[in-house]
């Protein structure tokens, strides 16, 4: 492989999704992981972090959080791997894929926590004001100040000076595009990345995700669906009080609220991996003549809100205009980045063949937002672009369209039933997670094992050509 090959990504896409991630539920999926032993480690540490990476005049710092895990490390040279933390607190180090790889190479993990997501926050109010360093190019700077601060402190462990450890960054959804951006950013600081679905490129009103749901589903499952779409919205016109408290969401006054909740409910189960959650149930209720609308009812309570772990309020406009610091402030941090820059709205398509009701989707928290006293129009896309020049230095915006990247590095789709967001690092099935990524319960897990070997050749391509060179990246 040519040396230019190092200095470009592995960019890993599930089948569901190539460029978008739920607007919420990735946060979900990281608030489920409880268990002790689905973690490597949930041992704290800080790190005095620069407020504003742009200014010369501002030296205020805020702590962040941060996580090690050393079992693994091959000392002193052994390669460190980063996983970067998202759009949510950072518990600890997940036991998923990343473990595996850890082991096999000998690597120290150290994960961040993304600046003011759970105990990373420098302000003790999230007003709008307050929230003016939050962006994805003030986390880039995150990232690197880490990375230089964690290295100069292992070689003050090993009492050495001046020595690079080979550096590798991981990351899944919107850490994935982190991971993609910084490796272009700084790849001096890195031996590559892997970008697992990573959400590279800016959507403002991104109706594939509805089709894309809408194939994932297939013919009978997305029929039922329309037609569960039509039951709902006649009742709640008819009786409003009873169909949400039939799914368990009372506390949603906002019919729009309500809608988004329902439709993001099913939208979930294509997403993370588990379709037949959700289609075997209704298909079965459509043969037998029951009542579709109960049966959906019951997979949202029973799946969407206990298993999978949703908070009903995450819909409720009113818990976006909380500016508390506590431990449920991702709801309000994330819209505000959706709205700023990253874009993802996933509306509904104008006509017939949508899936969901227009008010159902993302249309209905863009005016939400608003009552943040934020500006949210068509120009974020324009403004996303100039953003996503600005790590390439020589390019124009737009060219960090995903098909621009593609054709010059190594990417590869996993493709199967239960495969989701994030397979390659998480396994199968999405939901609960599986400790250290274990693919046999995926339908094909020969086509996620044949990925992870393609993953394992290149970090190791490029892990050794770093450490022959003597230095953390090519």
């Amino acid at each position: 492989m040519k040396q230019t090959m190092l200095a470009l990504l592995i960019a890993f896409f599930s089948q569901l999704l190539i460029i978008s991630n739920g607007i919420s539920t990735s946060q979900f999926f990281l608030q489920q992981i409880n268990s002790e032993n689905k973690y490597l480690t949930k041992e704290e540490h800080w790190f005095n972090q620069t407020l504003d990476h742009f200014s010369p005049y501002d030296h205020r710092t805020f702590g962040q959080r941060y996580y090690e895990f050393l079992d693994h490390f091959r000392i002193p040279d052994g390669p460190i791997f980063l996983k970067i933390c998202g759009e949510s607190a950072c518990s600890g180090i997940p036991n998923d894929y990343l473990s595996v790889l850890a082991k096999k190479f000998g690597a120290a993990v150290v994960s961040l926590e993304h600046r003011y997501y759970g105990k990373s926050t420098p302000f003790k109010s999230l007003t709008t004001g307050n929230l003016k360093y939050l962006s994805s190019k003030q986390a880039l700077f995150d990232l690197a100040a880490f990375r230089n601060f964690y290295q100069e402190s292992l070689n003050v462990k090993l009492n050495r000076s001046n020595i690079e450890n080979p550096w590798f960054v991981f990351g899944t959804s919107y850490s994935g595009a982190l991971s993609a951006w910084f490796r272009l950013k700084f790849p001096h600081l890195t031996c590559g990345s892997l970008a697992s679905s990573a959400v590279v490129q800016a959507v403002y009103s991104f109706s594939e995700f509805d089709k894309q749901v809408g194939e994932s589903a297939g013919p009978e499952c997305k029929t039922t669906l329309q037609e569960i779409t039509k039951l709902v919205e006649a009742r709640l016109a008819s009786n409003p009080k009873d169909v949400k408290s039939l799914f368990g969401a009372d506390e949603l006054r906002n019919d729009g609220d309500f809608l988004y909740f329902v439709a993001d409910a099913a939208v979930t189960a294509f997403q993370y991996g588990s379709p037949d959650k959700l289609c075997i149930p209704l298909l079965e209720a459509k043969k037998s003549g029951a009542d579709l609308v109960n049966a959906y009812a019951t997979y949202v309570k029973d799946y969407y809100v206990k298993t999978f772990g949703v908070s009903v309020k995450t819909y409720d406009q009113e818990n976006l205009k909380n500016t508390v610091v506590n431990g449920d402030t991702s709801d309000r941090l994330w819209w505000f980045q959706v709205c700023t820059e990253v874009a993802y709205f996933q509306v509904a398509p104008m006509n017939d063949n949508t899936i969901w009701t227009c008010a159902g989707m993302s249309l209905e928290p863009v005016s939400i937002l608003m009552s943040m006293q934020l500006t949210c129009t068509m120009e974020a896309p324009k403004l996303l672009g100039q953003r996503l020049s600005s790590p390439m230095d020589h390019r124009t915006p737009g060219d960090m369209h995903p098909n621009r990247l593609l054709p010059q590095m190594p990417s590869y789709i996993i493709s199967c039933h239960n495969c989701g967001h994030g397979t390659d690092m998480r396994g199968c099935p999405q939901s609960p997670l599986v400790p250290e990524g274990d693919a046999k319960n995926c339908s094909s897990p020969d086509a996620v094992r044949k990925v992870r070997e393609k993953i394992v050749e290149h970090i190791d391509l490029w892990l050794s050509q770093c450490q022959v060179s003597g230095r953390s990246s090519m």
